[in-house]
């Protein structure tokens, strides 16, 4: 009995844990800096104005910082409004048909390997316990006391986009102007590493891979921005 209940919490508090992290922090921080790395360097290919480069960045990281944390907003808000609407229809299938309801539960746990008997033990006890959570989280995967918070995963955005934003921009505003471009794109490398390394380890996946996948990204994202700035210098200049 005792294994089967944490069998039943850990899934959703471990990986969904891991996900939320994964979406509103480390991916936050990598879109800045591969968002504004690009601005400030496609900028600086167009023009050697420490000002402009520096305003372009500024505002390309304010405007991306409140644009993921709105994103996130409405996202993660859309997301609990299905939720609760799951767990109150939950809710009112337990109050009208709940021997339906037990039965139901025990399926589950019987798709899950337990023979017949256990399963409907298991459903019985756990029923007796706690109805609502029990289906909530072996029907739905939902923890009904643990739903994501829109403006947790809002702020989250806000300041991972923002922390990560800050790298390459105070890479291009400390150096020179003969080395800024290039001290950009090897903060830009380091940081793009970092966040792949960490992505990797919070979703269980290939570090290498993932470390390939960010870095290719950003070099790209930077390389094509610079000679757009080039030539957008030069037709105008």
């Amino acid at each position: 009995m005792d294994a089967a209940e944490a069998h039943a919490h850990e899934p959703h508090e471990g990986i969904g844990g891991k996900l939320n992290w994964l979406r509103a922090g480390v991916l936050g921080a990598n879109d800045g800096i591969v968002s504004v790395a690009g601005i400030v360097v496609g900028v600086a290919g167009a023009t050697a104005n420490s000002t402009a480069i520096l305003t372009a960045g500024i505002a390309g990281l304010v405007a991306g910082a409140f644009s993921m944390a709105g994103g996130e907003y409405v996202s993660v808000s859309t997301q609990r409004d299905t939720e609760q609407a799951l767990l109150q229809l939950e809710k009112q299938e337990l109050k009208t048909m709940p021997e339906a309801e037990e039965r139901e539960l025990a399926q589950i746990y019987e798709a899950k390997g337990l023979s017949p008997e256990l399963a409907e033990e298991v459903a019985r006890e756990l029923t007796k316990k706690d109805a609502f959570q029990a289906h909530a989280e072996a029907e739905l995967g939902i923890d009904p006391d643990n739903l994501t918070s829109p403006w947790q995963a809002a702020w989250a955005s806000l300041l991972a986009f923002s922390v990560g934003a800050l790298l390459p921009l105070l890479a291009i505003a400390w150096t020179s102007v003969s080395v800024r471009v290039w001290a950009c794109a090897a903060a830009v490398i380091v940081g793009l590493t970092l966040t792949g390394f960490v992505s990797a380890k919070l979703g269980d996946a290939k570090v290498g891979r993932a470390i390939l996948r960010n870095v290719g990204v950003g070099a790209l994202t930077m390389l094509v921005t610079y000679f757009v700035g080039v030539l957008f210098g030069t037709t105008v200049g």
